[in-house]
């Protein structure tokens, strides 16, 4: 299948097909991208994947720089919702009435001067250069949501003593002594690690996961920081309750940066489609921008085709896929399959309904003390029988990282595959699915800064060939008829119907985002955040964290001696700071600590030694019962 060319896109989806993804036999074909001179789809090795475009100023960079182009917050876009509350201006930090609303274009700190029309963006009135397409330069009566009417700026909220006073800012200060002295200092945890160039295929000691590094192909990679990263999300520019957010439940989803709000609007507004089937110039914009996104996910993974990469609603749609095609042709009566008890419950539920009609067995694999999978065990219970494992790169409620190379090779040996749950991975330090060797390798997009209902199964080639379609309809197909239906390869073959072709989108846009900052760096970044909130947590009289790991990413799952889970995170939330509460969907992760709730804070590249220092004040206010 062959993608004609592109045509009359805004520059936000020009850009991203501007990167050098090479799609394969998907490929859209090679008219020249208006917005960088480049051929869409044909990589280029001496155009780096995030080189600057060279389109008008003020289009928005979807990656060039990190941080760079019009950062907004719309004033639409920041109040009105329920919970918020009107945002503190200037005038009224020095004493004078308040301010009803910040004007529409006002910029975040640090960014570049305004796009004409980005200030609605999340309103919904205009999308950035869409002039260029008839009729499309606003969408009537969306010019903005009701009640929305003012933007955070740089006063903190009254009685907010334990906030620093630059956190509505989006931008953290440097690293000092907390605000409350029952906290250590944080002298070695320096806000913005440095991040020397590794040789090719290293990864730092403190970087958990991967024993290589995935080289984005053609990405120049740029420096990282927190601040950096922070300033092109609206949402965290917000308040709740009065004070400013503070998002520490990115375990259960990760916020989205406004290149990937942009590229999804501009879908909408000037290449909205469906996919593959059509001939028109519409629908040729829409397919390449829809294959775009399958290279940038085989290319993000290591995965050699993008070929391998079957688009999924999500994580838990992937391990059903693979349950339900792979695992009905492959598992039998008497069979094992191995899942370790800090899975979470989507990787094994869908196991628990294989085995129960093929008549296999689900084989857990315990955990030792400290929230590690006892591999001796594993060892054990590898045998003949065993078909698969299933695991997760990344525990999502004790923080895990298990050694999954090791733990694939010795699958291996007895001739099981095994399927890697990344959802928790992807968006912590980098990912080879080559250098792993998984045989499946599953990710969620919304916990990679991408639009919620949209994921990828990365899946060997010889296995897709050998599993049978899951759902039949449209777009599978190659000819039906009462007599007969010829099926697509795949991995078409696995995407029955119309697609979350926006969602794709958004997905593109968020890896051509992060591809923009160092992974490695943001990894060392996110180790040294976990030590420091590892440390200030351990300051609250009373707190359990749940786990020891040595090797884990910013999960902390805990306790609060004499409080429920729950009232602790709504107590939590009443100074503006989300967290999750409950089983987190690893019941039998929390059961092997006698628990059935814990409390978790979950971190990611945007989070601030200060947001860490405001949770564990909040959680000492709690305990103390002030």
């Amino acid at each position: 299948m062959t993608t004609p060319e592109v045509t009359g896109l805004t520059a936000p989806l020009s850009a991203l097909l501007g990167k050098g993804f090479g799609t394969g036999t998907a490929a859209p074909a090679t008219s020249t991208d208006t917005a960088t001179g480049a051929a869409p789809g044909t990589a280029t090795s001496t155009a780096p994947a995030t080189a600057p475009h060279t389109a008008s100023t003020t289009t928005p960079s979807m990656g060039a720089d990190p941080g760079a182009g019009a950062t907004v917050v719309p004033a639409a876009a920041m109040a009105g919702l329920p919970g918020m509350q009107q945002v503190p201006s200037a005038d009224t930090a020095a004493g004078g009435t308040p301010s009803r609303a910040v004007p529409a274009t006002t910029a975040v700190p640090g960014t570049a001067s305004a796009v004409p029309g980005a200030d609605q963006l999340l309103g919904m009135g205009t999308v950035p250069d869409m002039s260029a397409v008839p009729g499309m330069s606003a969408v009537p009566g969306m010019n903005a949501i009701p009640g929305m009417s003012a933007a955070p700026t740089t006063s903190a909220p009254p009685g907010a003593d334990a906030v620093p006073a630059t956190a509505t800012t989006g931008a953290a200060p440097a690293a000092t002594a907390p605000a409350t002295s029952a906290f250590p200092a944080t002298d070695a945890v320096p806000t913005t690690p440095a991040a020397p160039a590794p040789a090719p295929g290293a990864v730092p000691s403190t970087v958990p996961g991967s024993s290589t590094v995935q080289q984005f192909p053609g990405a120049q990679r740029g420096a990282f920081s927190p601040e950096m990263a922070r300033r092109d999300f609206p949402i965290l520019h917000r308040l709740v309750n009065g004070r400013p957010l503070v998002w520490l439940d990115n375990g259960a989803t990760t916020q989205k940066p406004r290149q990937v709000i942009e590229a999804v609007a501009a879908f909408y507004g000037s290449a909205n489609s469906n996919i593959h089937r059509g001939a028109h110039t519409m629908a040729r914009d829409a397919t390449a921008l829809y294959e775009a996104g399958r290279a940038a996910v085989a290319e993000f993974l290591g995965a050699p085709s993008p070929e391998e990469i079957v688009f999924v609603r999500g994580t838990t749609e992937a391990v059903n896929l693979v349950a339900q095609t792979w695992g009905r042709a492959n598992v039998g009566p008497g069979d094992d399959i191995l899942v370790p008890v800090l899975e979470h419950h989507s990787d094994i539920v869908p196991w628990q309904q294989l085995a129960a009609e093929t008549h296999a067995r689900v084989v857990p694999v315990p955990l030792l003390p400290d929230g590690q999978i006892d591999q001796f065990a594993y060892a054990d219970l590898l045998s003949s029988r065993t078909r698969l494992v299933a695991v997760s790169h990344a525990s999502n409620v004790l923080g895990t990282v298990p050694p999954v190379a090791e733990m694939t090779a010795l699958a291996h040996r007895y001739g099981a595959k095994v399927l890697v749950d990344g959802a928790q991975a992807v968006a912590h330090f980098p990912v080879d699915v080559q250098a792993l060797d998984a045989d499946f390798y599953a990710f969620s997009g919304h916990k990679l800064f991408a639009p919620t209902g949209i994921g990828a199964l990365y899946a060997k080639p010889e296995l897709l060939a050998s599993m049978a379609p899951w759902q039949g309809g449209g777009n599978m197909i190659e000819s039906v008829s009462f007599d007969r239906t010829t099926f697509a390869p795949a991995p078409h073959l696995f995407e029955a119907g119309t697609g979350h072709i926006s969602g794709v989108v958004g997905l593109l846009a968020a890896l051509d985002w992060l591809s923009s900052f160092d992974l490695q760096a943001i990894a060392a970044y996110e180790t040294q955040l976990l030590a420091y909130a590892q440390q200030a947590l351990a300051a609250v009289p009373g707190l359990r964290v749940l786990g020891e790991a040595p090797d884990r990413i910013g999960v902390l799952a805990f306790t609060l001696a004499g409080h429920d889970s729950t009232a602790v995170a709504q107590a939590l939330d009443l100074e503006g700071i989300a967290v999750r509460s409950g089983h987190h969907c690893a019941q039998p992760a929390l059961a092997h600590y006698g628990l059935d709730s814990a409390v978790r804070a979950s971190l990611a590249l945007y989070n601030t030694p200060e947001e860490v220092d405001q949770l564990a004040a909040s959680l000492l206010r709690l305990q103390q019962g002030a």
